[in-house]
């Protein structure tokens, strides 16, 4: 194995992405001094946390958002999903990128923007970088009343999300869009994170494969290293089936939505994608690479707006409103 030490920079991430450079350990510490018990040398003799630890995660986390955005007060149960900080971010800035490319080159920011949050879990991840990047505003759907419950405490513990996130409680697990949306909602964009195993043993066997990748161990029962509960990580038919459904769903709202998208973490599921997609007749469907580390992954944006429809859209919700010189 090669004694190289790692690049300083996470070439992979966004250009925006603001931990595309090595963490600096000792400021995330200084903002979140629980962080100091879980730093040691990593086998290039480097300062590290160890990712394989979801305790060790979580503290890293809130210092990540204390440090670069701002984020005080950030806490939710330990058995809910803890999200990884910069891949999450890269998903907002490649959807900011994708609304650029369809607003003459230039991020249509603050109030302009409406963005649904698919399943926003525990942590209010998404919303918290959107908002804090671009100052977009958001809606954050769940199934979990609990889920809702934990993310509208870190809205209200911190000052900077005041008013510009809202949570809607999905009461039908089988539904999407269903019970959430209404006709006369207007949202720029929708993000997701879908759960990706079909079953609590698919899981499993996933977290052994990534706790041995993180550490080298070898474990029989091993602790989810981002938690997560069993919503959160596991539904039927698994990620592809999710995709189809929320497919499926997006058509019957098709005039209340510009872009739809999710995150795709197997590649496998592609095809299937976008052969519903075109069931359900997408006027344009756009496939966006992520890396994070050792993981690919990808985001897939659809739209069932026309190309006049899309004119209208931008010049109406995005277009910066100044008074006519006479």
């Amino acid at each position: 194995m090669s004694s190289k030490k790692p690049s300083p920079i996470k070439s992979s991430l966004h250009p925006r992405n603001k931990n595309r450079e090595r963490y600096d350990l000792s400021a995330l510490v200084q903002s979140n001094p629980e962080l100091a018990m879980h730093v040691k040398p990593n086998k290039y003799g480097d300062d590290s946390v160890d990712f394989s630890n979801p305790e060790a995660v979580k503290i890293l986390n809130k210092g990540l958002l204390h440090h670069y955005y701002g984020i005080k007060n950030w806490d939710f149960p330990d058995e809910n999903l803890c999200p990884p900080i910069p891949g999450r971010a890269d998903y907002i800035h490649h959807m900011a990128d994708l609304l650029r490319e369809h607003n003459f080159g230039k991020i249509p920011t603050g109030n302009k923007i409406t963005c649904l949050d698919v399943g926003v879990g525990a942590s209010c991840i998404y919303p918290i970088l959107g908002v804090t990047e671009y100052g977009w505003n958001f809606i954050g759907s769940d199934i979990n009343p609990n889920s809702i419950q934990s993310s509208q405490q870190i809205v209200d513990s911190n000052p900077s999300l005041k008013d510009k996130i809202t949570f809607r409680l999905q009461e039908n697990t089988k539904d999407i869009f269903y019970g959430i949306l209404t006709r006369e909602d207007k949202v720029d964009i929708t993000v997701c994170n879908p759960p990706f195993h079909a079953s609590i043993e698919d899981a499993q066997r996933g977290t052994k494969r990534k706790v041995q990748n993180l550490s080298g161990k070898k474990v029989k029962t091993p602790e989810l290293n981002f938690a997560g509960i069993y919503n959160e990580l596991v539904c039927d038919g698994g990620e592809s089936k999710f995709i189809t459904n929320m497919v499926r769903e997006s058509e019957k709202f098709a005039k209340n939505c510009y872009w739809f998208s999710t995150l795709v973490s197997k590649q496998s599921n592609l095809n299937g994608i976008y052969k519903t997609l075109d069931k359900y007749n997408a006027v344009d469907v756009k496939t966006i690479a992520m890396g994070t580390g050792n993981k690919s992954s990808r985001i897939v944006a659809w739209t069932f707006l026309s190309k006049l429809e899309q004119k209208e859209w931008k010049l109406t919700r995005w277009a910066d409103k100044k008074p006519s010189k006479k």
